[in-house]
């Protein structure tokens, strides 16, 4: 059906800035706000939104929420609020919702407020244009995507979770498979710790950009070497930030910290060697949808432990116990810390068939179905895929300083998500 949807555009735009201006990474609990008061105040901005269209909407106690269209057979379309935090480097505010150059800046435009907003003013412009869908659409927003996934967890518990859907939280043309998921924390003992302090990360899921040593002896020769620096006292070395599922496209500093000690301990050369030097040979896992992915991206020193946190893609056809067969054999205490199975797709089936069709009728573009490391919502479909908003080609920013979503990006995706919505549900 046709949509006028310039008519929504400036509306969209302005309510993804709103919603950019609050800093929805997680905090700590507070009462009736698991992940802390800025997710909560962004859940009830967002439901505010939907209500004010007219959408009945649901909040299942800060946890998550929905806005529902229509009835019979359920279908969801599922997004998230909640981002990983804004980090360093920034040239826009990342809570500020700038526009410029044709780009609107802020955690969360791209991953995946943005992409959210422009759902919901899809399901108005279908609502405005008279069209009454044979299915009941369910457009859930949760609030802990990024970091262990309790929001959807709570939601099984307190609605029905649909069997089909997709989620805009991933890449174009539609995402057929997504690799498995392993979060993990390894110790490694130091007896004779070359420093009095070690920190470096903040999620599992984003490439460390920082990383610090504290009270070690600094060594300008093996420092140049590895890029790191002595600043205030401290041994300190900086990267750049990226998605964990795409660590090529981020630089780790954690890497070239324990780089710097590893000729001082023979525990943090183990660190190094198995976590940046591929070790136990884990990276040839291979099948089609890709090679295994390691980012060891989070680290404190904690009473004679030097702890680090890696996050695991593993191909989407093997099984958590392969991997975890061979983390077994260093005999090092490790605890699990998220795990997520693989997302496998069939991909001449309706909804991909479908997503693959209506992408290349909008772009033009070839829609064969890929696989991606990331893991999304649609995972917790029975049969769910991702599906956009990256495009083919262009930079991501996703989980690094400077994110952003372009304006014409955001006219193009309100034309694919309404045709993708309608069609899956008239």
């Amino acid at each position: 059906m046709n949509i006028d949807i310039d008519r929504y555009f400036d509306a969209c735009v302005g309510s993804i800035r709103s919603l950019v201006r609050i800093d929805s990474a997680q905090a700590p609990a507070l009462p009736g706000m698991p992940f802390g008061k800025g997710a909560a105040d962004c859940l009830h901005a967002f439901l505010q939104l939907a209500a004010d269209m007219g959408f009945e909407t649901h909040n299942y106690d800060n946890y998550a929420g929905e806005a529902i269209f229509g009835e019979g057979e359920e279908f969801a379309v599922l997004a998230h609020l909640d981002t990983v935090p804004a980090g360093e480097g920034w040239t826009h505010p990342p809570f500020a919702g700038e526009i410029e150059g044709g780009r609107l800046y802020g955690r969360g435009a791209m991953d995946d407020k943005g992409p959210a907003v422009i759902c919901l003013y899809c399901l108005k412009a279908l609502k405005d244009a008279g069209f009454v869908p044979r299915r009941k659409i369910k457009l859930i927003v949760g609030c802990n995507e990024e970091n262990g996934w309790e929001c959807i967890a709570h939601y099984n518990k307190c609605a029905h979770m649909p069997a089909e859907g997709f989620s805009p939280d991933a890449d174009f043309p539609v995402i057929r498979a997504e690799k498995g998921i392993l979060q993990l924390r390894m110790e490694f003992p130091l007896l004779h710790p070359p420093f009095t302090d070690f920190y470096g990360g903040e999620r599992a899921n984003m490439v460390c950009g920082f990383a610090a040593a504290e009270g070690a002896a600094f060594d300008p020769t093996r420092a140049a070497a590895c890029g790191v620096a002595e600043e205030g006292g401290r041994i300190v070395a900086r990267g750049r930030a990226a998605h964990a599922s795409t660590p090529d496209e981020g630089d780790n500093a954690l890497g070239k910290l324990l780089a710097y000690f590893s000729p001082c301990d023979e525990e943090i050369a183990e660190a190094y060697d198995v976590f940046f030097k591929d070790k136990l040979g884990l990276t040839k896992f291979c099948d089609d949808t890709g090679h295994l992915t390691m980012s060891a991206n989070v680290a404190d020193f904690h009473i004679g432990l030097l702890r680090i946190t890696a996050d695991i893609r593993y191909p989407a056809t093997m099984k958590r116990w392969q991997i975890t067969d061979v983390l077994d054999t260093l005999a090092l205490p490790y605890e699990l810390l998220h795990c997520q199975p693989p997302l496998y797709n069939d991909e001449n089936g309706r909804l991909i068939s479908t997503l693959r069709r209506v992408y290349e009728e909008k772009t033009g573009q070839d829609g064969t179905a890929v696989a991606i490391g990331g893991g999304t919502y649609a995972r917790a479909l029975k049969n769910g895929a991702g599906f956009g908003p990256q495009f083919p080609g262009e930079p991501s920013t996703i989980h690094q300083k400077d994110e952003y979503i372009s304006l014409e990006n955001v006219r193009k995706l309100l034309d694919i998500y309404a045709a993708a919505i309608s069609e899956l549900t008239e």
